[in-house]
Order: structure tokens, then sequence, then C-alpha cells
């Protein structure tokens, strides 16, 4: 039996001791204490995604930014990289895709809230961290409040503080939150330096953060420590196996430090394990792994699930700001003096791609919705409703949690609670080790003097499931006390519309106080147990909505999907009213329209079904969103040469590690012309050229400039074309590949290392294709 008893009194949070925050007589003031966040008086839970504007090209910013915002993240996160702005001493640059004021503003229009990461040092895997060379020769010890350095930060605040005017909070601006430095920890007093100078600027929010990682060393109740983790690290050694910090990530507990991140620039090895300090700020992160950047060295595969089950154990495990790196991909700028990657080259430990920044996020460097979108909305869906009062609730820990990081055999369980309702997390997936399935399980929870069983009848926890279920939580003005079903929010309408998922192929068994329950319509089975009214039979679907009358005549209703439509599921106000989308093809829902991404002709389910849908799918109506037919153009490939040998490994000697091919490395590469033909445009919408291939390196090239590379790790290199769509219609593409040499010591996810080293090495190009990726805009008075 599992058994967690949930203290009926939680202490207060402790209030008025951080430096932060608006003024209180503000109407949507912005406040912190020592749990969470509040706005407009009420708790909130930012759900923030990194998304670098000076990566991504401009005129695509506002698609893209829409594509973020349906996958229900609330704050964008973006770094502000010196050596975009400033490669030369005194020269600015804030143009085209580098128009900070431009990205912040479109984000206002979109009603996203921003945090601006200014740095000076920013890392991203940028040259230097983001450093100009010129400030590394400029003879002060940067980092640091050497005068000689503060003097040449004082102008890029103020261009930033320009750039920022009008946009702040004072004038009503989206940005809430301001980061000083990054992976900074030994020097408190620097950073409050650097506060000070942002501030008087003219760089205002009601928050500021750094990160905190690696016990930083953070000047008390100045800024909020944001934490972070990762599924993966490129930055750790080429060696088999996973790294080992990653694996704290999949138990629950109260830890917030990950040690591992930034321990490639790290001079002094951390020491100690006391968090007690951090009881003064919330529990917040802004770099939950979602995915992760190729090394030259090591280039493991993050898949969704790896993602979705970490983001799950932050929450439970506390969270109450849930920041993402990256959500959107991007690709790294070439400067005017020379490329932006961190390298070998610049002492950096790690050798990057020179153009690539895809990161497998969410959104790839072209705006590829990944399986990772559709997981981590689930739960976004879901945040959006119940966000705000998780975000006041506490960590429970049962006493039989796991207390060492290799256990592979206890369920891994927790709840948060506010001592009268909760919610009930479960992980049993982690990376790289599959965990056993779990038989017999049932929860017992003592709650609000209720014991709650969870489920009644013993079930499964299959292995690689996570999950999290309510405890005695309302639905309209009946009061749910245990459901064996992931919440996803709730639809206003003329009555409320809980919506549940099923979670893991477990019966869905709802439970609810029969006091408060009058009345229940529906595919149920409807039995009273004593005080209480179970709801079982359930079939997840389109057809699964249950309607209720609570004890004083109020109705409500729930509608429980099955797991694989409800990763399908958007939420939106569409065509005058809150909407649930479901959806094969990716959406964005903007009033008046629904775009729909991809090929295929799959019809749209929209609930409360729109008056102009003519078919139904039990309670959503069916909208066609069609495609026009026709078959995909084909690129005319030529293969110009063939590869020389193999490369023999190159170790660079500060860090041991394998170093990236040069440019000259890429005389011995095959090379491919590859002609597209002018019809495989559209308009304005993308075509991906997808090149499944298998090797080392490989660049892409229009009229002899780099634009495309990748680190080869297993799955396709897909390169969007729309952003060249001139110079490629003139030019055509070159591709060089470089083969993988057998005895390369690099780390590459077993599933896709190669079978066979012909002649001790592997190149291949099995197939070059064009997708297209259509927009279909669906609008109500058109149909």
């Amino acid at each position: 039996m599992r058994r967690l008893d949930i203290p009926s009194q939680i202490p207060p949070p402790v209030e008025g001791h951080l430096r932060l925050g608006d003024l209180p007589h503000r109407p949507d003031a912005i406040t912190v204490n020592s749990r969470y966040l509040s706005r407009r008086g009420e708790p909130w839970f930012p759900i923030m995604g990194e998304f670098h504007y000076g990566r991504y090209p401009a005129s695509e910013w506002r698609e893209e930014l829409l594509k973020v915002r349906a996958g229900g993240v609330t704050v964008v996160a973006t770094y502000v990289f010196w050596n975009l702005h400033e490669e030369r001493r005194g020269i600015f640059d804030w143009s085209g895709d580098r128009d900070l004021s431009r990205f912040v503003t479109t984000c206002a229009e979109l009603g996203l809230d921003v945090v601006v990461r200014i740095g000076p040092w920013g890392h991203g895997e940028s040259r230097n961290g983001g450093f100009p060379d010129w400030v590394l020769e400029a003879g002060c010890v940067p980092r640091t409040d050497d005068p000689r350095y503060i003097e040449l930060v004082w102008p890029l605040f103020e261009q930033i503080g320009s750039r920022l005017a009008g946009l702040t909070r004072k004038h009503g601006g989206p940005v809430v939150a301001v980061q000083v430095e990054n992976e900074l920890y030994d020097q408190p007093d620097h950073l409050v330096t650097l506060k000070r100078i942002a501030q008087a600027a003219g760089i205002d929010a009601p928050l500021w953060t750094a990160t905190g990682w690696g016990h930083a060393q953070l000047p008390p109740d100045e800024v909020i420590p944001l934490f972070g983790g990762y599924p993966e690290a490129a930055w750790d050694t080429a060696d088999d196996g996973w790294p080992q910090q990653s694996r704290a990530h999949y138990f629950f507990g109260p830890g917030r430090d990950d040690d591992s991140i930034g321990s490639d620039l790290r001079t002094t090895e951390v020491t100690g394990s006391d968090e007690s300090h951090l009881a003064r700020y919330p529990f917040a992160t802004c770099e939950l792994g979602s995915g992760m950047y190729t090394s030259y060295h090591r280039r493991p595969i993050i898949e969704a699930p790896d993602i979705a089950a970490l983001g799950l154990v932050k929450l439970g495990s506390g969270s109450v700001w849930q920041g993402y790196y990256m959500y959107h991909g991007a690709s790294q700028k070439i400067g005017a003096l020379s490329t932006l990657q961190e390298s070998h080259a610049t002492g950096y430990p790690n050798d990057c791609p020179v153009i690539s920044y895809d990161f497998q996020a969410p959104l790839g460097e072209y705006g590829q919705f990944r399986d990772s979108f559709h997981h981590l909305r689930l739960q976004h869906l879901w945040l959006a409703g119940d966000g705000p009062d998780l975000a006041t609730m506490t960590l429970v820990m049962p006493p039989d949690a796991p207390d060492d990081t290799a256990d592979r055999k206890t369920l891994r369980w927790c709840v948060r609670s506010d001592g009268r309702s909760g919610f009930l997390f479960v992980n049993n997936h982690q990376p790289v080790e599959t965990l056993p399935a779990h038989e017999e399980v049932e929860f017992t929870v003592e709650l609000g003097g209720r014991e709650l069983v969870v489920p009644r009848e013993p079930v499964t926890v299959p292995s690689g499931a996570y999950f999290v279920w309510p405890l005695a939580r309302p639905v309209g003005g009946s009061l749910l006390l245990s459901a064996t079903a992931q919440p996803m929010g709730v639809l206003d309408a003329d009555e409320p519309v809980h919506v549940f998922c099923q979670t893991a192929g477990i019966p869905v068994e709802l439970v609810f106080d029969a006091a408060t329950v009058a009345e229940v319509e529906g595919p149920a089975t409807v039995e009273h147990d004593g005080d209480r009214l179970v709801l079982t039979d359930l079939a997840p679907g389109s057809d699964c909505l249950l309607r209720m009358r609570d004890a004083s005549g109020a109705r409500a209703a729930v509608l429980v999907l099955d797991a694989a439509r409800a990763l399908t599921a958007a939420r939106g106000r569409l065509w005058g009213a809150h909407r649930l989308v479901l959806s094969e093809r990716p959406v964005v829902i903007e009033e008046g329209r629904l775009v729909v991404y991809g090929q295929g002709s799959s019809d749209v389910r929209i609930f409360p079904a729109p008056a102009s849908a003519t078919r139904t799918d039990g309670v959503f109506g069916l909208l066609p969103a069609p495609v026009a037919a026709g078959q995909a153009p084909e690129a005319k490939v030529e293969q110009v040469r063939q590869a020389g040998p193999a490369r023999q490994p190159v170790i660079d000697p500060a860090s041991g590690r394998a170093s990236a091919p040069t440019d000259a490395d890429f005389d011995q590469a095959a090379v491919y012309r590859i002609t597209i033909p002018r019809e495989a445009f559209t308009g304005d919408e993308e075509v991906l050229l997808r090149l499944d291939w298998i090797g080392d390196v490989g660049r892409a090239y229009i009229g002899g400039r780099l634009v495309a590379d990748q680190f080869w790790y297993g799955p396709a290199w897909e390169i969007g074309l729309r952003r060249f769509r001139e110079e490629i219609l003139e030019h055509g593409l070159e591709v060089r590949l470089l083969p993988l040499s057998e005895d390369a010591p690099v780390f590459l996810s077993p599933e896709v290392r190669p079978m066979a080293y012909p002649g001790g090495s592997v190149l291949e190009l099995r197939s070059v294709d064009l997708i297209p990726v259509p927009r279909t805009v669906v609008i109500e008075d058109e149909l």
C-alpha cells in the first residue's frame, strides 16, 4: 500500500522580503513571495519558452510566435547576444533580424510576456558566450566589477534600454523580467552592479532573475534564482552511457540545483548540497531541457517522453514557473568578422555547428512541429486552468520514495497540496534505462479529513508512463475527490466543461463527493459507495461527455478524451467562443480563423461544434481542412565529387575532446548539386529539403555561402528553403558530406549507430526529398 498523509495546515509563504515586484497599487501588479508569483492579486503560473530573435528571420517572427503561443507558452525568453549587436566596438546594429524592439512589440501584440536575458555574458552556445572578440582584447577582467569592464558594459545596456523604451512595464509593455548575466556563480556583488546599471539605462521590470545552478552565490533578495535540468548533456564526455546528473531530473524531490549545467566552464569544484537558503524564493526554472544541441563529440537523440516526463517531475517537485530551453530552434548568424558559434578555436570545450541551433526543440530550426510540442502542450492545457492553484501548493513526499538515483525499482510518486486539495504525480519514465511496469498499484492519500484510495481497484502502471491525477478538485459546484485521468483544463461555455484524458491505458474512474452532485447524465455507470458517487465504465473519446448538476442546481460537464486524441488537442478563442480543437495536423488558433499546418486532408474536430459544422463525431463538429492535391515536385540531385578518405580524428589538447572538421577538411567531402524547381515554392509557405543520410558532418551552400549544417546524429537533416528562395532559384544548393570514421571518438545514440563501416568509414546519401509545409486557413464565414 502506498500511503501519504497530507498536512492539513501548510505554513504561509514569506512576504515582503524580496526587492522585487510592481508597486501594489498597479491594477496588473506582479508580485512575488517565497512560494509563488502573483498577478492582479491572484497566483500566477508563467510558462516560458526560449526563442532567440537574433537567430531567426524577422519576417517570420509573427508566424513562429503564434506557434509558440499555440503550444501553451505565455512568456517568451530571449537572449540579447552582445556580439550580434556590437561586433565592432562602438558600431551597433539593431536592424533586420537584430531588431529587439520589433520582436518585443510583436510579442506584445500577440499577448505574450517577455523575459529579456541581457547578459552581458549570455552563453547560449554563442562565440565567447556572446562577448565580441574586442571585449576579450580590451585589457579588462570580464564578468567582474573591474571599472574597465563596466565602462564597456554601459553603452551596451544604454542601447538595450533605448530599444526597450516604451516596452517596459511602467509604459504598459510586456517585459515582465530581466535576467542579468548567466551561470555566474561567484560574483554576487557584480550581479547587483549589473542590475543597477541596467535600471539606470532604462531597463526595468518587476522581476529580476539570475541562474542559480552550480550553487551560485547570488545577492540575497535581489534576484530570483532560476534553475534547469536536461534529459541529456552535449557537454558531457563522448563515453557511452547516460550523464549521471540527468538521472536526478526523473525523481520527485525538493532539490532544485543541477551542478552539471555550465560545469564545462566552471573553474572550481562545486561542494556541498545545502539548499536551505532557496526557501526564500519560489521554485522557478528557465532551462528545462526541451531538447539538446549536438556538439561534435556528443550527439544524443532526445525523445518527446524524455522532455515531457522531466517537465512533469519538476511540476510535481514544486516548480511554479516552467521555463524551457530551447522551445524554438534557431540558426546561428555568421558575423562580419567571424562565425559566431562556440568552438575549440575560442577555448570552449565543445565544438558546435557553425549554423544549426535546432536543439531538437518542440519547434525546430525552421518552425517544424515536433512530437515534444504536443506532449508539452498537454501539460500546458492543464496549467492554463489549474496552474494558479498548483502554484500555492507544496510538495509532500511519500515515506517510500527512492533515496538513490540508481533506484530503478521503486515507483516514483508524490503529491502537491494546499491541505484541502491537490494533485498526485507519477513518473515511471526515464531516458536510456527502461523502468519496469508496476502491478497492483493504488495510492491512499489522507487529505482534508478524507481517505482517498486511488484507484479503488489496483492497476498496473506501465513502463514509460507519467501522469498527474486530481485530488479533491472542483468540477463546477461539485467536488471531484479523485480521478484516474489527467486534467486538461476547463472550457468556458454556458456550462463549464472540464476536460480530462486517459493516462497509461488505465481505466478511467471518477469519484465525487455524493453530497455535491444532484444528477449525472452520460455514458458511464454511476454507483453510490457510502458518501461517494463513483463513475466507471467510461469509454474515453469524442463522445465521452458527462453532464452534471450540482446540489445548488448549477450545471457543468466532464469530457474525457483518449490519450491519442488528447495529444492532438488545442484550445483557444475561435469564432466567438472558447473551443477545443482536435487535429492530426498542427493547428494555430487566431480569433476568426484556424490555421492548419502540413499535408493531408483529415477533418478537424471542434467542440463546442460551430454552426458551420455539417457532420459530427460524438460531441465534436467536423470541419474539412483539405490541402490541394498534387505531387510534390522533385529536386534534381547530381553528384559532383566522390568523398576522399575519412578524416582522421583530431583531439583538442585543452579539452581532450574531438574537434569538428574545418573548412579545409571539406575539400575532401562528397559534393552534390541540388536543383530546386520554381514550382516547389507556393506563396510564402515553407518548403523543407529533407536529406536522409549517414556520415559525419554535412554542410549546405548557396552561391558559395554556408547556409546550413548538421553533425549527423540519426534523424534526417531538414533545411528550410523559404528564406533562401531567390538565391536558391538563381544558384541552386550545394551539399558537402564527410564520411564518419569507425574510430571517431564521438557519442551516437545506440539505436542509430552504423552497423558497418566498409573500408573503415561510412557515408551514404539515401534520399533527397522536398516536403511542402502548406498552411490551410479555415474561416467560418467561408465554410
